[in-house]
């Protein structure tokens, strides 16, 4: 039995929000590019949007989801509100890779925990099959492009430079894993799925900076 009292509400993201077109970012590269998005290295950033979106539950649950589980963008967009409304802190999650297939599961931390709780307070249909983030546009799940440019939106208003798109959320999740955290680079590799530590350096932007680093040390 699910342990969420569920209630009807009118807090979504609006509508304006979902669709609204963004201003030309200027930072953002020239369609072709092959740059890739960033992860969001600032830790003040992170708690700076969260500040700003603390009144918009589905808005919040999704960065805190995207942040703290490295599930792609689109692996949380499938999930439904049957399958998030029962965990507890510790909880494990699984769902299926988009990109492999296979299934992984990932520990529910507090604050992802706490961000599902306000989400479904005022969640619009929180039946169980009923997507978890949905567009406020109509009955279906948000998309990627839409979340794409969301995470644009947010970082710009935060004031942060750079190239960031859905893809950041899980970036962000493994930079900090690595340099608050010090997470070794093979545990990361595992987690991401990765071939090669070399290629998980490169994912996270951090190869080039802890090349560098070595140098510091003076013999």
């Amino acid at each position: 039995m699910a342990r969420i009292t569920r209630k009807l509400g009118e807090n979504v993201g609006s509508e304006a929000q979902d669709a609204k077109p963004l201003k030309r970012n200027q930072n953002h590269p020239k369609r072709g590019s092959s740059i890739k998005v960033e992860p969001i290295r600032d830790l003040k950033a992170i708690k700076r949007i969260k500040k700003l979106y603390a009144g918009n539950p589905r808005d919040l649950c999704l960065f805190t989801f995207g942040i703290n589980t490295a599930f792609r963008a689109g692996e949380i967009l499938s999930l439904r509100v049957g399958q998030v409304d029962y965990l507890m802190p510790g909880d494990m999650l699984e769902i299926k890779q988009t990109k492999t297939g296979k299934y992984r599961c990932v520990r529910m931390n507090q604050a992802v925990i706490d961000a599902i709780d306000a989400w479904l307070k005022v969640h619009p249909d929180p039946r169980q099959d009923v997507p978890l983030f949905l567009s406020s546009r109509g009955g279906s799940a948000l998309t990627v492009s839409a979340v794409n440019g969301l995470i644009k939106k947010w970082c710009r208003e935060v004031g942060l430079r750079g190239n960031y798109g859905s893809h950041s959320m899980r970036k962000t999740w493994g930079y900090h894993q690595r340099v608050q955290n010090k997470a070794p680079i093979p545990l990361l590799m595992d987690a991401f799925g990765h071939s090669s530590q070399a290629q998980t350096l490169t994912y996270l932007g951090i190869q080039d900076i802890e090349v560098q680093e070595l140098f510091d040390m003076e013999l």
